[in-house]
C-alpha cells in the first residue's frame, strides 16, 4: 500500500543512512521506524507490522539473513535486502532465503523509491478476480497465494509463488529470464537473469513435476510451464 497508510521498518546499523532513506520514503507519503539491530528488527517487526522491510544484511547480533529466516517462518511481508557488499553470493542466498528484492549501496534514492513502490504495487494488486489454476495434482491459487500439491500445502515465499502462477497461467509458452524478470517482478529488473533461475530451482525442489505437467528449460532461451 502506498501513501501515508504505508508502513516501512528500516533495519541498519548506519544510522545516517537510516536516516537519509526515511527522509526520501517520509516524503513520498510512507511512514517509517529505523532500528539498528537484528534484535530490535524482530521486536519492532512484531509490534509495528510493517508493509514493507528494508534489510541491511551486514547487522549487530543477528544478521539479516538471519532476520529474514525468521520472518519468512510465518510471514509473506515484503523485504528488500540492503547490502554493500554487492556479491553474488549475498544476492542469491537472500533471494533463495525469501527476499523480494535487494539493492546494492550505494544507491540513488530515486532507485530506492521505484524498487519500494514496485515491490508494494505487486503485494497489493486486485487479486480476487484472477483465476484458480487446477491441474491433476496442483492447485494454485493467487487469492490466497496456496499452492496445494498431491494434497499438501505447498509453504514459498511470495516471489516463488508469483513466478509459479505466471508460468502456469501462460502454460507451454517459453519466456526468456528477462521476460519473466520484467513480467514477475514488475518493472524493468536491473537485476541480473540468476534471480530466475535461484527461483526456478525452488521451485523445482520444491515441486518435483506433476503427473501432465513440469517446469522445463528450454536451452538458449529460458522456462516454460509444459503441459502435456
Amino acid at each position: 500500500m502506498e501513501g501515508s497508510i504505508g508502513k516501512i521498518l528500516i533495519v541498519d546499523d548506519d544510522e545516517n543512512i537510516c536516516e537519509v532513506i526515511k527522509m526520501y520514503l517520509e516524503s513520498s507519503g510512507y511512514n517509517t521506524i529505523c532500528v539498528h539491530n537484528g534484535k530490535a528488527a524482530e521486536e519492532k517487526f512484531v509490534e509495528y507490522k510493517p508493509d514493507l522491510v528494508l534489510l541491511d544484511i551486514m547487522l549487530p547480533n543477528i544478521d539479516g539473513i538471519d532476520v529474514l529466516k525468521w520472518i519468512r517462518r510465518d510471514s509473506s511481508t515484503p523485504v528488500i535486502m540492503l547490502t554493500a557488499k554487492g556479491e553474488t553470493f549475498d544476492k542469491v542466498l537472500g533471494l533463495e532465503l525469501g527476499a523480494d528484492d535487494y539493492i546494492v549501496k550505494p544507491f540513488e534514492p530515486k532507485e530506492m523509491l521505484a524498487r519500494v513502490k514496485a515491490v508494494l504495487r505487486r503485494y497489493n494488486s486486485e487479486s480476487v478476480n484472477k483465476e484458480v489454476l487446477n491441474f491433476e495434482d496442483l492447485m494454485i491459487d493467487i487469492n490466497s497465494y496456496k499452492v496445494i500439491y498431491n494434497g499438501e500445502e505447498i509453504k514459498m515465499p511470495p516471489k516463488e509463488f508469483e513466478l509459479l502462477y505466471y508460468l502456469a497461467s501462460n502454460k507451454n509458452r517459453v519466456f526468456t529470464r528477462e521476460q519473466l524478470l520484467c513480467e514477475v517482478w514488475g518493472y524493468d529488473y536491473p537485476g541480473d537473469s540468476r534471480t530466475v533461475d535461484v527461483h526456478v530451482k525452488r521451485l523445482r525442489e520444491k515441486l518435483e513435476g506433476g503427473i501432465s505437467w513440469k517446469i522445463e528449460t528450454v536451452w538458449g532461451v529460458g522456462y516454460k510451464f509444459e503441459v502435456k
